[in-house]
């Protein structure tokens, strides 16, 4: 596995690195046994704050990625904190992550579907323009856009990514009718899912 142990704005010494390293190492050979590349990446929470943030991302096959992150007062809590939800989430998944490696087939390219994922400026949507006294909502900003491909699977199989991923929300094709779907998490808790209307 590729590992990269990184600091943004703060230094990683060796001993934190290899107590990640070893971390790391353990969760995937423990669960899958296969996993293609890991980042994690450290920094400050807040500006002269004495909080630590965490974030382990690493991907256990060319579509699936898990993603976790903490913040605590001392690194290596808040890496140990984001470690254990990514094998609290691998050992929910784990009989499912093996199937899906032990019949890893190519996806073919059309049963993909192009789609372009655009992220929004918070501030441009929480900061209204000044209008004569009069506020009025601002257009939303654009600072992101990348291309991605909308897989073909189950529901099952979507809310799994999504939930590895740590996203609220995944956009599939349903493997059932091959139409757009989305499975989003709700307020309450509860996994939100979201056919079209044959209309």
């Amino acid at each position: 596995m590729e590992m990269t142990v990184q600091g943004k704005q703060i230094d990683v010494g060796s001993a934190l690195r290899e107590h990640v390293t070893g971390k790391l190492e353990d969760i995937d050979q423990k669960y899958f046994n296969h996993a293609t590349t890991a980042t994690v990446t450290f920094s400050r929470e807040g500006h002269g704050s004495a909080m630590f943030k965490v974030n382990i991302s690493f991907n256990v096959s060319k579509n699936i990625a898990v993603v976790t992150e903490a913040v605590e007062n001392d690194p290596y809590v808040a890496f140990d904190t984001a470690s254990e939800k990514a094998a609290k989430r691998l050992r929910r998944y784990k009989r499912k992550l093996r199937d899906h490696h032990g019949r890893t087939v190519k996806t073919p390219e059309s049963e993909l579907m192009k789609a372009r994922a655009y992220t929004l400026s918070q501030e441009a949507l929480e900061a209204p323009e000044q209008n004569n006294g009069e506020e009025e909502p601002a257009d939303p900003t654009i600072i992101a856009e990348i291309q991605t491909h909308i897989e073909k699977m189950s529901v099952s199989e979507a809310v799994m990514r999504m939930e590895l991923a740590d996203q609220n929300a995944l956009m599939f094709r349903n493997a059932g009718n091959d139409r757009l779907n989305m499975v989003y998490l709700r307020k309450d808790g509860n996994i939100g899912w979201i056919e079209p209307d044959d209309q």
